[in-house]
This record gives structure tokens, C-alpha cells and sequence, in this order.
């Protein structure tokens, strides 16, 4: 059990049966009233937003949610299909998958299926992933004075921004997180 004021971004709570998770917490201690806490919530299955106030000394229970190794097999309509281990297959609504974590899922992609009460809810990407630059501009001769970057185009729905000397065809490593480049990779 945590108090309003001891929670943080990234914790998953329940309020009305619901997993929320906080989004941003706000802190007011004003004069004569007691402290209150609002608190930024994000519904785990609904994805939808929400805002509440509490006292600073209302308790929650927090969730831990647990990660399963599968792999990204297919897509059914809007249903994402992964296996684990033991070949069981999960389902994810697309709409409970950030956008941008589509923009590198790939078929048999290794992941981290989050679960809550054993129900598939979302899922994690490595850190960094490879991928091919499939456009960019080229290089322009002599512009090498700065850090000098370009955008590429590494999917059909993402470009990010690369230095001059990669080309089409070249193979990076890209954080997930961010959206950067991290470097290179020669065969």
C-alpha cells in the first residue's frame, strides 16, 4: 500500500476494479486545508485519460504487473497475435499498442507481453532494434563542419534522423524509446 503522495510516474493502482496507470502526479500544500494530491491516470484497458484529486494520506494498492518472453507472430484485423515459450498464443488489441511501438513490431520479433491477472494488456520492445534504412537523401560533399544529420526512412510510418554518411541500404541500430540513432552495423 502506498499513500497519494508516495506515488509516482509508472505505478499501476486500482480504483472502481480498474488498473490505472499514473501519468503525472501534482503535489499542493496550501495553508489551512489538508495536502492534496492530483494525480494523471492512463486506464490500462482502455487506454483512455483521467484526472483525480486525493488527500495526500488516501492509501492504494499497487499492482505489479508481470512480463512474458514471446514472440510477435501475426496480425488478425486489428488483433495482434504473440506465442510464448510453451507455444500459447496471446491476443492484443491494436488499440491498447502504443503507435509508436508498431513502427518497429515486426513478425517474429522477440517482446515482453505485460500481463495483469494473467490477461495480455500491452507489450515492450527491446531497447534497441535493427533496421534497414529503406530512403534517404544523399550526402552533400564538404558539409562535415557540425554533427550534421538527415532524415531516413526506416519503415512506412517512421523516419529518424541519421548522419550524413549513412545510405539506403545500411543497417542501424535504433533505441525504441527515443526514436535515435545509435550507430551503424557492418556486416
Amino acid at each position: 500500500m502506498k499513500t497519494a503522495q508516495e506515488l509516482r510516474f509508472g505505478n499501476i493502482i486500482l480504483i472502481n476494479k480498474e488498473p490505472l496507470v499514473v501519468q503525472r502526479t501534482e503535489y499542493n500544500k496550501s495553508g489551512r486545508n489538508s495536502a492534496v494530491v492530483k494525480l494523471k491516470f492512463k486506464n490500462l484497458f482502455t487506454n483512455s485519460a483521467s484526472e483525480f484529486v486525493f488527500k495526500a494520506d488516501e492509501k492504494f494498492e499497487v499492482i505489479n504487473l508481470e512480463y512474458k518472453k514471446c514472440i510477435y507472430s501475426y496480425l488478425s484485423g486489428s488483433i495482434y497475435v504473440f506465442m510464448d515459450e510453451e507455444y500459447n498464443q496471446h491476443e492484443i488489441l491494436s488499440n491498447n499498442i502504443d503507435s509508436n511501438t508498431l513502427n518497429y513490431l515486426q513478425e517474429g520479433m522477440h517482446v515482453d507481453l505485460v500481463l495483469y491477472n494473467e490477461f495480455p494488456i500491452s507489450i515492450q520492445l527491446p531497447n534497441t532494434v535493427i533496421r534497414e534504412i529503406i530512403y534517404t537523401e544523399p550526402a552533400i560533399r564538404g558539409d562535415t563542419s557540425n554533427k550534421v544529420l538527415k532524415s531516413a526512412k526506416i519503415s512506412e510510418n517512421l523516419e529518424i534522423n541519421v548522419p550524413l554518411f549513412c545510405e539506403i541500404g545500411d543497417k542501424i541500430e535504433v533505441d525504441t524509446r527515443t526514436n535515435e540513432y545509435k550507430n551503424r552495423i557492418s556486416d
